[in-house]
């Protein structure tokens, strides 16, 4: 299988749905100047110059536009330049999207789109390095899909490309040029199928986004302690893969959850609780959550480094449990 970066995996999966499907169309803000700022864009609207659109800076006006062609039969991907800026559309994200299908009784679908990147990367502060992901976790009729590799990253996005739901598609900005397998044949990744990225006896580590490379770092190195974690990628938080998550700690009886958004009610909390509530008799130690400080992201790179969680922070976390 070739190896290629995560957003030439994703814009890939974007070029093959939408020569299969020719209701996909694209817009945001300049995906075509510069093929988005990640350049998961580049080449469509020399493919396809007529389904992309260069929109002004109106988060609002682009979620608005994505959700009305929806409804009226196409298949809008909206790229919001960073998770930060969905704030300007939050009442088109979780009032209007999220809500149509129910509040008209299942006559009409809206199979949106959001591409989301996130997390810190480059510096770039407290008003474009968040993740969000709890946010959309709470709101139901969003999907959310936070793939870790390449493959994953296509598999998903064809995945969503022909579902009928709302996903919020949350794409690391520090992964865009990992590089990792891909297939060169045809596949899809369903939503709601976690991925058991390593396999152990000791205790499970259920990670997302960046933290899965994290995870499997930190697992390599307890394996010579003769500490073997079993490391679990939810792939989407929603639908949420909760069965493969319970039966590795039921197996391990200890778990940690691991993500980059900030620890106060991010999505280790919600994962953690569905943990203790589901596996309480099988657990010998409470579950730990390693996830970023509570504090917006600093500009200093000291500061970033001390405020993201670290593989260190998870040597200490799984150390603990075993201790």
């Amino acid at each position: 299988m070739p190896s290629i970066p995560m957003n030439q995996a994703i814009r890939e999966a974007l070029h093959e749905e939408m020569a299969r499907d020719s209701s996909i169309f694209v817009l945001g803000e300049d995906v075509i100047a510069h093929g988005g700022p990640y350049a998961v864009t580049r080449g469509i609207a020399e493919k396809y110059p007529d389904r992309i659109r260069q929109t002004p800076i109106s988060e609002a006006a682009i979620v608005g536009t994505a959700v009305g062609a929806a409804m009226c039969g196409l298949r809008p991907v909206a790229e919001i330049m960073y998770v930060d800026f969905i704030t300007c559309a939050m009442d088109e994200v979780v009032n209007q999207m999220a809500k149509v299908r129910y509040m008209f009784g299942g006559q009409t679908d809206v199979p949106v789109i959001l591409r989301l990147p996130s997390g810190s990367a480059r510096l770039i502060a407290a008003q474009h390095s968040q993740s969000l992901e709890a946010w959309f976790m709470h709101v139901p009729g969003l999907q959310v899909a936070v793939p870790s590799t390449p493959r994953d990253a296509k598999g998903l996005m064809k995945s969503a490309l022909r579902g009928r739901d709302p996903v919020m598609f949350i794409e690391y900005k520090r992964l865009y040029s990992v590089k990792g397998e891909v297939p060169d044949t045809e596949y899809v990744i369903p939503f709601g199928q976690a991925d058991v990225k390593r396999e152990g006896d000791d205790i499970t580590v259920v990670a997302s986004g960046p933290m899965v490379g994290k995870a499997l770092e930190a697992a390599r190195i307890l394996s010579a302690e003769d500490i073997e974690l079993e490391v679990i990628d939810p792939r989407t938080l929603v639908p949420l893969d909760a069965d493969t998550i319970f039966s590795s700690v039921e197996k391990t009886n200890r778990a940690i959850v691991t993500d980059e958004e900030v620890r106060r009610g991010g999505s280790s909390a919600e994962l953690s609780s569905r943990i203790a509530e589901e596996c309480f008799d099988y657990l010998d130690a409470p579950v730990r959550r390693v996830a970023a400080a509570d504090v917006p992201m600093p500009f200093s790179p000291v500061l970033e480094k001390l405020a993201v969680p670290s593989v260190e922070k998870l040597l200490a976390a799984a150390r603990d449990l075993v201790a």
